[in-house]
């Protein structure tokens, strides 16, 4: 069998995944098997794949693989989400782009053109997931529009408003002026954005005295209603009850009194426009002022406003504060930074807006939300977001749910003979019926309804995932439901934790009475090597396929994993998947000098017998640290961890140990042992890496048609020997001191050494003499004292000494002598600190104190060897 010099990920990763669905050993239907369930946070059905989109899923992929070999009937859940907003926008510029307005359509011919774009476009990003090699269960694939879909979203509307959660009132809400559409207050991004503050002055009606106000958006002053001072603001107490009048326009309104007002703040004087800012309309409640709404639905100014009607809000800033300025009104303009609104998917600045919207009461329905994750039966990691978490929970408002656009699911509500009347069912034919009885009108006809015009918002839908991916809400006795319910883990960003992961643990103890996850792994940003977030604006994110074409998929997946830890930004570096590449060069070039190797079934392998008893032990030692790490979803430290297992401990110390000399055959029962430890490496390497990982299982021995390491039995944690492990750590340090020592004496590693140990455990160095003979070349091994003129190392509180025959520069010696033992004087005083603290020796556990005692004891020992070495030097 021919194998390639260096791995192609090219002539992989398509042919395996392909291999992977024909056998459908990603599919998953319910079983006597344990089941393992995670359902892919849905992207939007706009969207492709970028960094977030790999770490993420990579994530997922990695314990969902894991879940598989350990046996466990894994269910992996892709879908996508209809995204209202987002895709509404996308068909709306393609229609302009045919010259075709969206007013100019009916609401069904519009959906007809969002149909036919979302599958054209819409599966898009799950195509490319599979270039990553997800295994998701591709056969579950939903969608949330999709009619089954829809139809639990509108009966869980119905059953909601039927227990009084649901109502439908006039309330300051978030607007997009793009997306001409309300958003609840998670779907609003605050950025610090530059500012001007305007400081403008209003004349005291029937006076020559002026009040002064700043604002940093003086179109608003049009529609002002009350100027409001600090009642015991000693500047104004004598305007209390007077008049100003609106510049420009001459509109008189009132000077009110309110202790909400920040005296400190700008001039003290508060302008009052409750239609447009939430804490004015709250004081417009207050003290029963005037709502006046001077906004348009696409932020252009109205009638009501008076002035530059039709136009622009942003356009008007400008020509207001000019003309302000020209006559007089315009104090002063300074520099301000302000918190400005943005639209989630639209990046419009938002404006609070009076409007008539449907809301879900969250007061009582989030209580069992909160009280699950506190109490830890729904857990997230890192923990740290827990507080996060209680402080959203307890401070939620109500959540605006409709949405003004028609793609996505049509609130099922109707409203009677054109009045404001209506009533809610999951069809027309039942509100029909609902109607009649309401009206006490039996010949009411189905004309008479008219439905809300009004879409749920989006993640009114996607808060049902978890249960509506098995068609839980619409068959509440589904076997999958059953099986699959509550899912295990869910992976996603911390910025929708509120927006999603609460509102679907909410969902689910409303539903089910249960957790729709038990653990929740929050990831971290994806940001470039300066610490800014990954955005097409900024053109920094570098196209995810584009790089697995360089780097190869595993290596990509790799590359990330290295360096995101849960919770905590991962800043992007194109080097962290080149470090992936090497990685698998190195698993592929240990695979090619296995195979290359002629195998013997005479000779003897007794003298590997330390070295195979060395990797056994040192993998059950290893995989106890991943299963650790799995446990605490500790992703980034489980794949440290097996890429130390398999670069350093099987390629730089197994491998070297056991091969044989050049031209020489490999004995049978080495063979066979080193066969098996690559299959275990390859095992706990695969969730990770799972492309050149069954390349190489595949090849490694004969396999049948069907076989896959996708399927292979995960290894099972043995118990290990410690004593073995630790005789091994000296053994590596003795070669790693030999060899550092050839380096810096410029010497050949061919040209062999004497080593002479001082040791009171001589029984340790015979038991690794061929270890140590063959991988520090070594002539010979004697026990005892340093010889005259020979360079020594300490290694634990052991001295190994090398004679070099007078080509020693005992200056240069003595004097790396005294740096070394100045650093472990120095460690000594550190360790011997941490003992002489009581509080540390009272609270650590006994292991951690005893192991600072050894740690004291080593160092002493070196010290003391160091000293004689020192002594002998002159």
């Amino acid at each position: 069998m021919s194998i390639s010099a260096k791995y192609n990920p090219a002539e992989v990763e398509d042919k395996w995944y392909a291999y992977w669905l024909k056998h459908k050993f990603f599919h998953s239907e319910p079983d006597e098997r344990e089941p393992y369930t995670i359902v892919i946070p849905p992207p939007n059905v706009t969207g492709v794949l970028h960094m977030g989109h790999m770490m993420n899923n990579t994530i997922q992929d990695v314990l969902t693989r894991k879940a598989r070999m350990e046996g466990k009937n894994a269910c992996w859940v892709p879908g996508t989400d209809h995204a209202s907003i987002a895709t509404e926008a996308k068909v709306v510029a393609l229609l302009k782009e045919r010259g075709v307005e969206k007013s100019s359509l009916s609401r069904e011919e519009f959906l007809a053109h969002a149909w036919e774009w979302k599958e054209k476009y819409g599966g898009i990003i799950l195509e490319q997931l599979k270039k990553l090699g997800a295994s998701c269960d591709w056969e579950r694939t939903r969608f949330t529009m999709e009619p089954k879909m829809s139809a639990q979203v509108i009966k869980v509307f119905v059953d909601l408003y039927q227990k009084g959660y649901i109502y439908r009132g006039i309330r300051m809400v978030n607007w997009d002026p793009q997306g001409k559409t309300a958003l609840s207050d998670d779907e609003v991004v605050y950025k610090e954005t530059p500012a001007k503050l305007y400081h403008i002055r209003y004349k005291i009606e029937g006076t020559e005295e002026w009040i002064t106000i700043a604002t940093v958006r003086p179109e608003t002053i049009l529609g002002d209603t009350a100027i409001c001072v600090h009642p015991e603001d000693e500047r104004y107490k004598h305007l209390h009850g007077k008049k100003a009048l609106i510049p420009l326009i001459d509109r008189p309104i009132p000077i009110i009194t309110d202790t909400y007002v920040d005296r400190e703040f700008g001039t003290g004087a508060l302008k009052v426009t409750p239609a447009h800012d939430p804490n004015d309309y709250e004081l417009g409640l207050k003290h029963n002022l005037e709502v006046l709404d001077i906004l348009n639905d696409d932020g252009t100014l109205n009638q009501k406003a008076q002035l530059y009607v039709g136009q622009d809000r942003f356009v008007v800033r400008k020509k207001i504060a000019k003309e302000l300025e020209e006559k007089e009104y315009l104090l002063k303009t300074e520099d301000y930074k302000s918190n400005v609104g943005h639209s989630e998917r639209t990046n419009a600045v938002i404006e609070p807006k009076i409007s008539l919207q449907w809301f879900l009461k969250m007061d009582t329905i989030t209580i069992p939300a909160l009280e699950n994750v506190l109490n830890d039966n729904v857990q997230l990691h890192p923990a740290k977001f827990k507080n996060m978490y209680r402080s959203w929970m307890e401070n939620v408002r109500d959540w605006c749910i409709s949405r003004q656009l028609w793609w996505g699911q049509q609130i099922p509500a109707y409203y009677i003979n054109g009045s404001r009347d209506f009533v809610v069912a999951e069809s027309a034919e039942e509100a029909l019926e609902l109607a009649r009885q309401k009206t006490g009108n039996a010949s009411l006809q189905m004309d008479a309804l008219e439905q809300d015009p009004d879409v749920l918002d989006t993640w009114f839908s996607s808060w049902l995932w978890p249960m509506s991916v098995f068609d839980g809400i619409l068959d509440p006795e589904s076997k999958d439901l059953k099986y699959y319910y509550p899912t295990n883990d869910l992976v996603t960003a911390p910025e929708i934790l509120f927006f999603w992961v609460a509102r679907m643990i909410i969902a689910g103890y409303e539903y089910e009475g249960e957790k729709p996850f038990k653990n929740v792994y929050l990831t971290g940003i994806v940001r470039d090597k300066q610490g800014r977030k990954m955005s097409k604006s900024l053109g920094n994110s570098p196209d995810p396929l584009e790089l697995m074409v360089k780097y190869g998929a595993d290596g990509v997946r790799t590359g990330m994993l290295f360096s995101s830890p849960a919770g905590n930004d991962l800043l992007f570096d194109e080097k962290l998947c080149e470090q992936g590449r090497n990685f698998n060069n190195k698993i592929w070039n240990a695979f090619r000098l296995i195979k290359g190797w002629e195998v013997d079934n005479t000779k003897d392998g007794s003298t590997n017998k330390v070295a195979i008893e060395w990797f056994r032990n040192r993998f059950a030692q290893t995989l106890q640290e991943l299963e650790d790490n799995f446990k605490n979803f500790r992703i980034s430290d489980s794949l440290h961890t097996v890429y130390k297992l398999a670069w350093d401990d099987f390629c730089s110390w197994y491998l070297e140990m056991v091969k044989p000399p050049f031209g020489e055959a490999i004995d049978s029962a080495t063979y066979e042992a080193t066969v098996s430890f690559m299959e275990d490496v390859l095992k706990v390497l695969h969730p990770f890496m799972p492309f050149i990982t069954e390349e190489i299982w595949q090849q490694l021995r004969e396999r049948q048609e069907g076989e896959s390491l996708c399927i292979t039995r995960w290894p099972q944690t043995e118990t290990f020997e410690k004593q073995l492990l630790d005789e091994a750590a000296v053994a590596f340090d003795a070669v790693q001191n030999v060899r550092n020592l050839r380096n810096s004496k410029g010497m050949s590693p061919k040209e062999e050494l004497k080593l002479v140990v001082r040791t009171e455990r001589p029984q340790l160095y015979k038991n690794w003499e061929a270890v140590l003979r063959k991988l520090a070349n070594l002539s010979d091994l004697q026990f005892g004292d340093k010889p005259d003129g020979a360079v020594s190392m300490v290694v634990g509180a052991d001295e190994l000494s090398v004679p070099l025959e007078g080509n020693i520069d005992a200056a240069a010696e003595r004097e790396n002598v005294l740096k070394e033992l100045e650093y472990t004087r120095g460690f000594l005083a550190s360790v011997d600190k941490k003992l002489s603290n009581e509080r540390f020796v009272s609270n650590a556990k006994p292991e951690v104190v005893e192991s600072e005692r050894k740690k004291k004891a080593d160092a002493e020992a070196k010290i003391k060897a160091l000293e004689e070495s020192l002594a002998a030097l002159g």
